[in-house]
């Protein structure tokens, strides 16, 4: 959809999940396509989801202040989380 065909789009149109670019499909061919779109969305895969990795600056360890020492890389390491 170019941005001219956004603009002149109804809030129903901007909400469609897919749109029928060619062509004029019955109710029931659109259905059909509703369904099979739907399914593999809701579909969810064997595996499980990798662990996410630990966010160490939000860890409560990250608020106690650590002594800063001065040397080559301290400016670097003083805003690393611990």
């Amino acid at each position: 959809m170019t941005a001219a065909d956004e603009k002149r789009a109804t809030p129903e149109q901007r909400r469609a999940l897919f749109r029928v670019v060619r062509g004029t499909p019955d109710d029931h061919e659109l259905a059909a396509l509703t369904v099979a779109v739907a399914a593999m969305a809701s579909a969810g895969s064997d595996e499980p989801a990798p662990p996410a990795e630990p966010d160490l600056w939000s860890h409560p360890a990250a608020q106690l202040r650590a002594s800063l020492h001065a040397g080559p890389g301290a400016w670097r390491a003083s805003g690393l989380p611990r």
